[in-house]
């Protein structure tokens, strides 16, 4: 069978998610630069292998890897193999690591956030033009569903809001496939210096923020690393920050796209964690997860995962399985009747510390911008919108929208 190579560059996300899917619950896939994987496309085969412990994260364990095929300066290294940390380690590791991460964002912590993410929000509202007869374009990625995640996340982590613009920076160059070899590295280095920063700052000042909180733990008892807290830090900053934009982003594109289901959220008839949920499900913010690595031999139906072969999770493929949920599964409906038990968090052991956070943020941040712009659209037809060239999310370039208050601009 012909491997399926992702497009580097993610011209047609849902047209290369469904060839995925329609090559079976495991597909042969290439990663750009020419990297060989598998790739688990459906909903019951991706359960069963998050929470198969024949499938490891140590890097070692992966032949290409260790036959030297994986240069170091390949564009998505950071992601297979970006330091030691709970998305790193498996059993006992990951068990203690999740844990001290678990005790410093816990559902209290979270919710204490609600009230600072509708302030955010509301200022970053307020900054949007007010004249709705404008009808002035608004890059709405850029102006809003970008810097609330950012700030929400670097007031969570301790981080100053001047180094937002420079994190920026760097998450892109991190997740792109399109960062220059001879940057790759250079990038890694600098995020790894600046979240050594924030450590330090925190040592040096603790407040009542998560680094803080990871710091103090470690002092406490049951202990992370210095490169250990590096490492979470940067993690929980680069997935905290991106899930959520693209969460927001697609819930808009899609409720622009469907205007009778935004009538019924509007209406009250349907509420905004249907959205939410539906969103995740349909357009997942999580196209693939890098990387898992058979430790032994791994049969997948009719087909074996051999030991030493790596293996990607296709969440753009499985929120859309038909098996898991029904016959409109490529269809976007907030209306759905039954159960929507999509796995767009992970599942298992490894469901993202971070989801009630992305959960909370969109909840709040998606009904103040339809309270505040009930009218808004689209500024240009959903298919001329252009995902960024990251394998790993889905995610769009700009989002251009039209601000207005009411249909006729009043």
């Amino acid at each position: 069978m012909t491997r399926i190579a992702l497009d580097p560059f993610v011209t047609d996300l849902d047209g290369e998610s469904a060839r995925l899917r329609a090559a079976g619950p495991l597909a042969e896939a290439e990663l750009p630069g020419g990297v060989p994987v598998w790739a688990v496309t459906h909903h019951a085969e991706a359960r069963q292998l998050l929470t198969d412990k024949r499938l490891v994260k140590d890097i070692e364990v992966w032949g290409a890897w260790r036959r030297g095929e994986i240069p170091a300066d390949w564009p998505l290294i950071g992601l297979a193999n970006p330091g030691r940390s709970m998305l790193t380690v498996d059993g006992e590791e990951h068990r203690r690591m999740r844990t001290l991460v678990a005790q410093a964002l816990t559902p209290r912590r979270v919710e204490r956030m609600r009230e600072r993410i509708a302030k955010l929000t509301e200022t970053l509202l307020d900054r949007l033009p007010a004249d709705p007869e404008a009808a002035e374009v608004v890059d709405l990625k850029a102006e809003f569903a970008y810097p609330l995640p950012m700030y929400v996340i670097s007031d969570l982590m301790g981080i100053d809001e001047s180094d937002h613009p420079r994190l920026k920076v760097l998450f892109d160059k991190f997740f792109s496939t399109q960062t220059p070899p001879d940057e790759v590295v250079a990038t890694l280095g600098e995020l790894a210096e600046m979240m050594g920063k924030v450590v330090a700052a925190r040592r040096a000042e603790p407040g009542d923020d998560l680094t803080s909180a990871l710091i103090q733990a470690s002092e406490d008892g049951d202990h992370l690393t210095d490169a250990e807290i590096l490492s979470t830090l940067q993690l929980m900053v680069a997935a905290g920050h991106e899930t959520t934009i693209s969460l927001i982003v697609n819930a808009v594109v899609n409720l622009s796209a469907h205007p009778d289901q935004l009538a019924l959220v509007l209406a009250g008839e349907i509420g905004w964690d249907a959205v939410v949920e539906e969103t995740l499900r349909y357009a997942t913010p999580t196209s693939h997860v890098l990387i898992r690595f058979a430790a032994e031999d791994v049969p997948v139906g009719d087909k074996v995962i051999p030991q030493g072969d790596a293996l990607i999770v296709s969440y753009g493929a499985i929120g859309r399985d038909e098996q898991a949920h029904g016959p409109t599964a490529d269809s976007f409906d907030i209306t759905r009747t039954s159960p929507n038990r999509h796995i767009s968090f992970g599942h298992g052991p490894h469901v993202c510390p971070g989801a009630a956070l992305s959960r909370l943020e969109a909840g709040v941040a998606l009904p103040a911008l339809y309270a505040r712009f009930p009218s808004l659209t689209l500024a240009v037809p959903p298919s001329e919108l252009r995902n960024k060239p990251v394998v790993t999310q889905n995610d769009l370039h700009e989002l251009p929208v039209r601000l207005r208050n009411s249909p006729s601009g009043d």
